[in-house]
């Protein structure tokens, strides 16, 4: 499974689970970390530790465990890492306080809507 499968992936269940404001980052030209990053927000601890738990499932079902996971317990900010992927998961205000976005304004974003629902 390459990244771009994971990234798929990740998307879809953190979409059909009801994950906010998905956000994909192209980050291979800005950073030796991963090729993407994908951010998506959960309306509380329970419900961010719920989207881990899904993307965590449905990865393992095609054969894919994360290196880490971070932050579990406090569920304020769940990192999983997928070596070329790793998956943002926070609440609210946790996103909006680290800003990832602006942090990383350099990378480029990726279209993901062709792997979320339909509105």
């Amino acid at each position: 499974m390459n990244a771009e499968q994971i990234l798929q992936q990740a998307v879809v269940s953190l979409d059909k689970h009801k994950g906010e404001d998905l956000l994909a980052l192209k980050v291979s030209g800005v950073t030796s970390i991963a090729d993407y990053f994908l951010l998506a927000t959960g309306t509380s601890a329970t419900n961010v530790r719920s989207l881990s738990d899904y993307v965590e499932e449905e990865l393992a079902k095609l054969g894919k465990t994360p290196l880490r996971n971070e932050g579990y317990r406090a569920g304020d900010w769940i990192t999983l890492d997928y070596g070329d992927v790793l998956v943002h998961i926070f609440r609210r205000e946790t996103r909006e306080f680290y800003d990832l976005e602006r942090l990383w304004t350099d990378a480029e974003t990726i279209d993901i809507t062709p792997y979320q629902l339909p509105n």
